[in-house]
């Protein structure tokens, strides 16, 4: 026993560098007052109540709408194709979800570069829309465009969890419906929804806290004009130079997610 105390030191110790101590300077820059020195803090609530203001209302609740959309169309995207894949042998399952992972292996910032081309007023979507006669059409810099970028970036995120629970599921519960006498509809309902709630819970909670803190995706798709928690953050780092408003936001971003992840556990507890 006294061994492996010793072996989990350096991981402690590691811990406490890259996590403990990154979070302690956050909420000291948070309660504080720019220009401080260590000796002499003045500690304050103006960044937390300047959050409040109608300017950074409004960035929240675009953050929170542009989130929910994104998480939404996720869903009713990646659960059929997460079914799909659960209904396969395994030996397929494996490949096919090789392929739904295989994106992520690029950088996000290629991916979103590749869009911007796609997606240019002459790039290759226009110029296949101009051939058919239905175009060309303004589709970068618009809710359109960021959303399309969010949704294809986070969409594996959706589909694994979902696909987790799916084919972890009792099958012969699903049988044992249908020997009652449940039709499809009835089926799904009681048995396979129920059963992959969690993974439904689970990918709908990396979306969501995903696409409200994402900052590359409306900058490069939204032209700068779509100001969303993780650009705000992201400006008032670099280009304002606020760390302590910047930090405010940021821890509570980080209050939020612990909310979320709490409302979750819990929900995933009573469906169990």
């Amino acid at each position: 026993m006294k061994h492996f105390r010793k072996l989990t030191y350096p991981y402690i110790l590691w811990s406490a560098l890259m996590i403990a101590v990154p979070l302690i300077l956050i909420a000291l820059y948070a309660f504080t007052t720019s220009g401080n020195e260590v000796k002499t803090l003045n500690f304050t609530l103006d960044n937390f109540a300047k959050i409040i203001e109608p300017t950074y209302l409004n960035v929240f609740w675009k953050s929170v709408k542009m989130g929910v959309v994104t998480t939404v169309i996720c869903l009713v995207v990646g659960y059929p194709l997460a079914y799909i894949i659960a209904k396969c042998r395994e030996e397929v399952q494996g490949l096919l979800i090789l392929g739904v992972t295989i994106p992520t292996w690029i950088n996000m910032l290629l991916r979103t570069y590749a869009w911007m081309n796609l997606l240019a007023d002459h790039g290759i979507v226009n110029n296949i829309l101009d051939k058919l006669g239905l175009g060309p059409l303004s589709l970068m810099y618009t809710d359109f465009s960021v959303i399309l970028g969010m949704v294809c970036n986070f969409l594996p995120f959706m589909i694994i969890p979902i696909h987790t629970s799916l084919s972890k599921m009792d099958h012969s519960l699903i049988e044992a419906a249908y020997d009652l006498g449940a039709n499809p509809v009835q089926t799904f309902q009681k048995i396979i929804l129920k059963m992959s709630m969690p993974g439904v819970l689970n990918g709908c909670l990396m979306v969501f806290l995903m696409s409200i803190s994402t900052f590359v995706i409306p900058k490069l798709l939204g032209g700068g004009q779509y100001v969303l928690i993780g650009n705000l953050i992201e400006s008032q780092f670099i280009s304002v130079g606020d760390w302590n408003f910047g930090s405010a936001i940021s821890l509570l971003l980080a209050a939020v997610i612990l909310i979320f992840m709490k409302v979750m556990k819990k929900i995933d507890t009573k469906e169990n």
